[in-house]
């Protein structure tokens, strides 16, 4: 397999065209057409079922691990098909980082949780390691309310901190994209609000792609917002026009709650 060449430097973090997805004979993704910029937050909004969460695990390709699932079209990551038959699975997941719906910690160290990936990847040197978990949590906003605690079990944090965990861990291995999987939906408004203000944050460093079924959240929080509808992407804008002059009467009415 060789080593993927991403172009980190373009503006077009991830291109989407003509992308259809088939679970053996259901189509759940019909001809997506979509472009995210670097360093922006992109917001995935649409009913339950309708291909948000589909699409995002496309673009570190988590749709390997599902039988019978085929794909054709092209996704593209910093200017390479991802794809393609020799690329390095392992190696785009480190470049494209994933953090899921609940928080799900390994049942093992604070320290550790961090370091699982960096070790992975040939990172051993405990000082590199410590520097590593330092900046991470720092990243995630964690490092003050863990830091004296480590080496203990990571689950015995509270949810909110557990995700902010799993954000950091994802952080660790020095990604250029994260993808968001409802990141918030199992949270308080408190630790809603942490996370939002961290995405808010590092967004100046990665590139975000969030699914979420709360339209104020991706109101407050993303540059750009897809509208998605039974499989197809009905409307993508910048956010603001989205929510305060979309195009497509469907998008409309899904912000509005007449549907979904």
């Amino acid at each position: 397999m060789k080593t993927l060449k991403f172009d980190f430097n373009i503006e077009k973090s991830i291109t989407v065209k003509e992308l259809n997805l088939y679970y053996d004979t259901f189509k759940a993704l019909n001809n997506i057409n979509i472009e995210m910029q670097k360093n922006k937050i992109t917001a995935f909004i649409g009913p339950s079922g309708c291909g948000k969460s589909t699409l995002l695990k496309t673009f570190n390709r988590m749709n390997d691990l599902i039988d019978n699932c085929k794909i054709d079209g092209l996704v593209e990551i910093a200017g390479q098909d991802i794809y393609d038959k020799s690329v390095n699975v392992s190696f785009l997941r480190k470049n494209v980082g994933m953090v899921f719906q609940k928080p799900n910690p390994f049942s093992m160290s604070i320290y550790d949780n961090i370091t699982y990936g960096p070790k992975t990847f040939g990172v051993n040197k405990k000082q590199d390691l410590d520097a590593i978990v330092e900046y991470s949590l720092s990243k995630a906003a964690l490092w003050n309310e863990v830091k004296d605690r480590l080496n203990r079990n990571a689950m015995g944090l509270s949810g909110g901190q557990q995700q902010r965990l799993c954000i950091a861990r994802a952080l660790a291995v020095n990604p250029k994209i994260l993808l968001m999987d409802e990141p918030t939906s199992a949270l308080d408004p408190i630790s809603t609000g942490k996370i939002e203000e961290l995405l808010e944050e590092i967004k100046q460093e990665y590139t975000i792609v969030i699914v979420t079924h709360n339209m104020q959240q991706a109101l407050r929080i993303s540059n750009y917002t897809a509208f998605f509808l039974l499989g197809e992407i009905v409307e993508f804008d910048k956010t603001k026009t989205i929510f305060s002059n979309p195009k497509n009467e469907k998008t409309e009415n899904y912000i509005t709650g007449r549907f979904g």
